[in-house]
């Protein structure tokens, strides 16, 4: 069945891309939204430990397309009132989800049981796993994908990706802690059980640098499993002169030892951080 959907997906999709006017598979279209909403199809998926994340590609076509057979319609919530093309996300309770008000997520994005989504947002496409806590004023961008016992903090922002079809969404793997005001976008892949001080800012090109050693390691787009990270700088040579960069460093790795939230702070504010 899945097969078959990728099939018909990438054939109106290329039609599509070919002539605008061809009319789309709307049929193939709906079941995919459908089964990304049970969880049943994924935007990315773990191939093997250690291993990059395999990126459905014919899924995130059918996103795209969602959009193009979907009209601006009116909804109302008490007293809120939304006009958009996507529909809400609905059944919280027969999926043992808590979500307190005014949390949104759309329709198309999967939440596991044991989930629990303070006000926050989660947009189409995007998976948050068993147990993740998406905390006040979080957003989860358009396919990110978050794992199970994750802790998005408040005001966490999580980056979106549709276009181009093959970029690899935001991956936040099990286990990790992203702390408050922290910004994860451009496709970096953030290891289990890692944690991000409060404000790290990570970008598919923002350099992650381990000063432990005699000579730094540097990481691009990715964070190391277990790695404490915080905010950082690094000099950088201009014509006007010299001037900080942003970086993040990894100032050790998630032990038994720093593995309550007391204590993880109190390491991440010796180096002047937190985790909110």
């Amino acid at each position: 069945m899945t097969e078959e959907l990728a099939r018909r997906i990438d054939a109106s999709w290329t039609a599509v891309q070919a002539d605008p006017a061809t009319p789309i598979d709307v049929e193939a279209v709906e079941d995919v939204i459908a089964a990304l909403d049970r969880g049943e199809v994924r935007v990315a998926e773990p191939v093997a430990p250690g291993a990059p994340w395999r990126v459905n590609h014919w899924v995130k076509q059918a996103v795209l397309l969602y959009f193009r057979v979907r009209g601006l319609e009116t909804t109302e919530s008490g007293p809120f009132e939304y006009h958009d093309r996507l529909p809400l996300k609905h059944g919280y309770a027969q999926a043992g989800v808590r979500v307190v008000p005014p949390a949104t997520v759309r329709y198309g994005a999967h939440i596991e049981s044991g989930a629990v989504l303070m006000p926050s947002y989660v947009n189409i496409g995007a998976w948050v796993g068993a147990g993740s806590m998406v905390d006040t004023w979080a957003t989860v961008g358009s396919c990110a994908q978050i794992g199970a016992g994750v802790h998005l903090a408040g005001g966490v922002g999580i980056g979106g990706v549709l276009e181009p079809v093959q970029a690899a969404p935001v991956v936040i793997e099990d286990g990790a802690f992203i702390g408050s005001r922290c910004i994860v976008v451009e496709g970096v892949h953030v290891g289990a059980g890692a944690v991000l001080g409060a404000g790290v800012v990570l970008t598919g090109n923002t350099p992650l640098i381990d000063p432990r050693g005699a000579e730094p390691l540097e990481y691009r787009g990715r964070v190391p499993a277990g790695a404490i990270v915080v905010p950082g700088s690094r000099a950088r040579e201009f014509p006007a002169g010299t001037y900080g960069m942003p970086c993040g460093l990894i100032i050790g790795e998630r032990t038994a030892a720093t593995d309550d939230k007391v204590a993880l702070n109190d390491l991440l504010r010796d180096f002047g951080s937190s985790l909110s």
